[in-house]
């Protein structure tokens, strides 16, 4: 890999009328990274990832994205060149691509045939975990079964770079794992991946980095166990007395308390738990501190 970042933003701006969407926006994603953008509803993250995608313009600030700028390789259209940044990137949409009379294999097959070097439909359509639904039309599937088939279709092109909006929403906790587990093996086959995600525990079990986004501005980046010093904030250290009673002490040492209270007891602490601030605790601090 060469030098430059697979996503590379500066001083990135758009704004609807007097409404200021996207603020200033500087951003870098390395190779290889699986990078979470986390934000409510509103701040900016879905028209940020639009502009690297290609499917918006901008109104100020630098972008490259496989360095390529997105935007000029909208303009270019069916030219080699964006065709070539095109086949290296996958996008994974919010919403559901309308299929209903053509079979899941059907559907892959078809988008298969779009790109130079496509993986193996079959392969692909196993790796979401359709296998069993290979000839169903797409519109008898589930919700959860359709965003299976969103997720094959970015991944079909073997992509460089992969956008991924939302892509578990609709899933039962058993499916979200297994879609976990392919984030983690396309991550080792050197995939790179954007993923936004209203699911905390999401990109704290996937990420490498996650950005905070709120207001159009990017308020924090940081891995998910350092985000806002969540590793070096105080932990709380929780046990019941012999009368049954709880009790509770915050410390910077909690080792310390828990070899203190395992004296006192001649062994196990009842009840003994210890915890420190959650990433979902530090992100609802963050985003409500920039509204």
């Amino acid at each position: 890999m060469d030098d430059e970042p697979a996503i590379r933003v500066r001083g990135l701006r758009k704004a609807y009328g007097d409404t200021a969407a996207v603020g200033g926006v500087d951003l870098e994603v390395a190779h290889g990274e699986v990078f979470a953008l986390l934000g409510p509803n509103g701040a900016g993250k879905t028209t940020t990832v639009e502009i690297l995608e290609g499917y918006r313009r901008r109104d100020d600030g630098e972008v490259s994205v496989l360095g390529v700028d997105p935007e000029v390789a909208q303009r270019r259209g069916a030219g080699a060149e964006a065709k070539r940044w095109r086949d290296r990137v996958g996008i994974v949409l919010q919403g559901t691509g309308e299929f209903d009379e053509l079979s899941v294999g059907e559907v892959v097959r078809h988008f298969a045939r779009f790109y130079p070097a496509a993986d193996d439909p079959a392969a692909v359509i196993e790796r979401v975990g359709l296998s069993d639904k290979v000839r169903a039309r797409t519109h008898t599937l589930s919700g959860g079964q359709k965003r299976r088939l969103d997720v094959a279709l970015g991944i079909i092109g073997r992509p460089e770079l992969l956008f991924l909006d939302e892509p578990t929403t609709g899933f039962d906790p058993e499916a979200r794992r297994e879609f976990w587990a392919l984030i983690r093996d396309l991550q080792a086959g050197g995939t790179t991946i954007l993923l936004t995600t209203h699911y905390l525990e999401e990109a704290e079990a996937l990420a490498d980095r996650v950005g905070v986004i709120a207001r159009g501005r990017l308020i924090a980046v940081d891995t998910p166990r350092s985000l806002g010093r969540r590793d070096s904030a105080l932990a709380t250290v929780s046990w019941r007395t012999p009368e049954g009673a709880w009790q509770r002490t915050e410390s910077a040492t909690p080792t310390a308390v828990v070899a203190d209270l395992a004296a006192r007891f001649s062994g196990e602490v009842p009840g003994l738990t210890v915890t420190r601030p959650t990433l979902e605790d530090v992100y609802l601090e963050m985003i409500g501190g920039a509204a």
